[in-house]
């Protein structure tokens, strides 16, 4: 019996160093001898040019488009020993991040997985230093990133005496948040920018977003905010039910108390897609981003008007990430996502609409959906004798002047189905004759 051919060599892990401002000298014996040892060292030209003359790798500088360069890269090099290089910590909004998820697609793809492992040799990141230097508490300091990402990210975290750390694009950002911060009522907030964190050319620039005029920092930066409102700027909530004021509208938009109601009804949660049909303003999409940074939404309108004034409600929001689809649904719906949860406010009697969103739902998903009208009305109570949940009906009034004295005046009543779709019923085996004893 021939012997077993030897099972080939695991492949070489692939190293991940984080480097501070503070270059070679900073990094531990650890991540000095993984460098010194590494047949290629990959990074962005800073922080590869970091790197002393022992290093003796092959130095290859990332291409842009980052992430679909991955994959090519490291097939490329497959079999030596590669090192990356990243800011900080590498799995804190670092390369870490998107070495783990391109090689754990790698892996799911191959018919026989032998994608190298990760070692992550961290550094302190800025944030860490950030806090160090401020006297901020990490665990209550809150982090916006914005590299790659709109500047309109931070306007849903800004809230009176809310202590911000934002992770800068570079040079130009400080003087944009603190056009962002002005034009959100919150010109009085103490700003600090903290340059080059832990390497000899720390300096820290300091102002109110309302003076700021200093010039471009160095494009290795945090901010830190302390967030103050100017006086007169109306206070948005952490939770749904914004003013109607707070958005830009035509009258297609769905009232703060029915919209506090329909979000507890939708019940977001981290991570989790909704489908928005009928925006009008945007503000369901806009309120279930606005409940977690991970949560995601597609707000699904026709009229183009409507459709660009949804986009700029996102972005005074804070939430410029929500996906506007422009169509008539149903048909506007084919090849969207999979939804955790559909939202209905308008659009209710085209024809297949309702069928197609609980066609579209997962088993555990979420329907909801208003109507003002007899007839949506009716197909909302077909739909709760065919799927059950829930059909109530919402009523609100506003106390106004009469005359001399106050009376209630009576807002449409709003009704409202909304339903989980079960489980699938699983099949009953089929049933065995019965055996009887004979005589």
């Amino acid at each position: 019996m021939s012997p077993a051919p030897p099972a080939p060599a695991a492949p070489e892990p692939l190293s991940v160093v984080g480097i501070g401002a503070d270059g070679w000298d900073g990094l531990p014996a650890a991540s000095q001898q993984a460098l010194r040892s590494a047949e290629v060292l990959i990074g962005g030209p800073r922080q590869l040019a970091l790197l002393p003359g022992e290093c003796a790798g092959e130095r290859v500088p990332w291409p842009a488009p980052l992430r679909p360069a991955v994959p090519g890269l490291l097939a490329a090099h497959a079999g030596r020993r590669v090192c990356v290089l990243a800011s900080g910590d590498p799995m804190f909004y670092g390369i870490g991040r998107t070495l783990t998820e391109v090689l754990a697609e790698g892996a799911a793809a191959a018919a026989a997985p032998r994608t190298p492992r990760l070692r992550i040799l961290p550094h302190p990141s800025s944030v860490s230093y950030a806090c160090a230097r401020l006297g901020w508490p990490l665990e209550d300091t809150e982090v916006i990133t914005l590299v790659g990402r709109p500047t309109e990210n931070l306007a849903r975290a800004l809230y009176d005496g809310h202590r911000l750390l934002v992770l800068s694009a570079g040079a130009g950002t400080p003087a944009e948040v603190a056009a962002l911060l002005r034009a959100h009522g919150f010109g009085p907030t103490r700003m600090r920018v903290l340059e080059q964190l832990g390497g000899d050319r720390e300096r820290t620039a300091e102002g109110t977003a309302d003076g700021w005029d200093a010039p471009p920092a160095d494009p290795l930066n945090v901010i830190a905010l302390d967030c103050r409102r100017a006086p007169g700027t109306p206070p948005l909530s952490t939770v749904p039910g914004l003013p109607d004021a707070a958005y830009e509208h035509d009258g297609q938009l769905t009232k703060r108390h029915v919209r506090a109601a329909t979000l507890a009804a939708l019940a977001p949660a981290p991570g989790e897609l909704l489908w928005d049909i009928g925006g009008g303003s945007g503000s369901i999409a806009i309120e279930w981003l606005r409940a977690h940074r991970s949560c995601r939404a597609i707000s699904v309108e026709r009229d183009a008007a409507r459709a660009e004034r949804i986009g700029r409600n996102a972005a005074s929001l804070g939430v410029p990430a929500l996906r506007i689809v422009r169509g008539p649904a149903p048909a506007a719906l084919d090849g969207l996502p999979t939804p955790d949860a559909v939202f209905i406010g308008g659009g209710l009697t085209a024809p297949g609409l309702l069928a197609a969103c609980w066609e579209a739902l997962p088993a555990g998903g979420r329907i909801v959906a208003n109507t003002v009208t007899l007839e949506s009305e009716a197909l909302l109570a077909d739909h709760y004798r065919q799927h059950g949940g829930e059909l109530v009906r919402l009523a609100v009034a506003h106390a106004v002047p009469v005359g001399g004295f106050t009376g209630w005046r009576q807002a449409m009543p709003v009704t409202q189905w909304s339903a989980v779709k079960p489980q699938a019923a699983s099949p009953s085996p089929p049933s065995l004759p019965q055996e009887t004893e004979q005589p």
